[in-house]
């Protein structure tokens, strides 16, 4: 049994672009209904979500059949985390708040066993679901995405996206703009937050570095896959969930208070 190939890597790898969405409720009904929506992969957020250890691990699992790749967005940049992610399943980490080159090439070689990084070796339930050279092959398998979000971290991603072992450099847009004293504005209107993100696509082309972005919606993601976006991210499953369904209760209650009460005749 060789190792589960990881598609969207194959895809990026091939200049292609990809979509996915945010799991942050914790729930793996819910994983798996966002799973069959079409999304290339999906990345479930330990970071800020609601999603507790045993969470991750149940929607890895339920993902793991399916279309969509699972993804885990980690709290930190910390080996015990990208490990636990890894170590049960998840073909790629998302880690946060990634500042310069140093702690670029520590989040490639945490998520990757040696000799080409310096993953602990422990555990089996990755190689059960992956093959039985995991351990050998799982390394070009393995996606690792860094953020950048922060505006220190933009004048420094020329040296963070050219860390070999870093395959998508994601921006995160709403600590970008808190770094800038921007939250609170319309800020994606603002020229500085603009620049910024149009520099982080740049320089990650310039060494063919697939560049992310997270989107507030589709018309965003749809603009950004023109801006030249490979690895875009449209809300999540709670906030996806809240902006289809309120507008359609509260017609809904409008037509309630709109029709004529029955008679007490009736």
């Amino acid at each position: 049994m060789t190792v589960t190939e990881n598609w969207v890597l194959t895809k990026l790898r091939r200049g292609e672009s990809t979509v996915g969405s945010w799991l942050s409720v914790g729930s793996p009904y819910l994983a798996q209904v966002m799973a069959r929506c079409g999304f290339d992969w999906l990345v479930v957020d330990t970071e800020h979500g609601t999603v507790s250890y045993p969470d991750m691990v149940l929607s890895i699992q339920v993902l793991l059949p399916g279309p969509a790749v699972p993804i885990v967005r980690v709290p930190a940049n910390d080996p015990v985390w990208i490990k636990r992610a890894l170590d049960v399943g998840a073909l790629g980490v998302l880690v946060p708040m990634v500042m310069n080159r140093e702690e670029a090439q520590r989040a490639a070689s945490w998520a990757r066993f040696p000799p080409v990084g310096s993953r602990s070796a422990g555990g089996w339930l990755a190689g059960l679901w992956h093959g039985d050279d995991y351990f050998t092959a799982s390394a070009s398998q393995t996606l690792v995405a860094v953020q950048i979000e922060h505006e220190e971290a933009v004048a420094k991603a020329d040296e963070i996206a050219s860390v070999d072992g870093v395959d998508v450099v994601f921006i995160g847009p709403n600590d970008l703009a808190a770094s800038m004293s921007l939250l609170g504005t319309n800020f994606r209107d603002n020229v500085r937050w603009k620049d910024a993100v149009q520099r982080v696509l740049e320089v990650s082309h310039s060494h063919g570095k697939a560049c992310g972005i997270q989107c507030s919606d589709f018309e965003e993601a749809f603009q950004r896959l023109e801006q030249g976006f490979r690895f875009v991210a449209v809300s999540s499953d709670a906030r996806l969930l809240y902006s289809l369904v309120r507008p359609l209760a509260l017609r809904l209650k409008e037509k309630a208070l709109s029709v004529r009460k029955p008679s007490a005749s009736s």
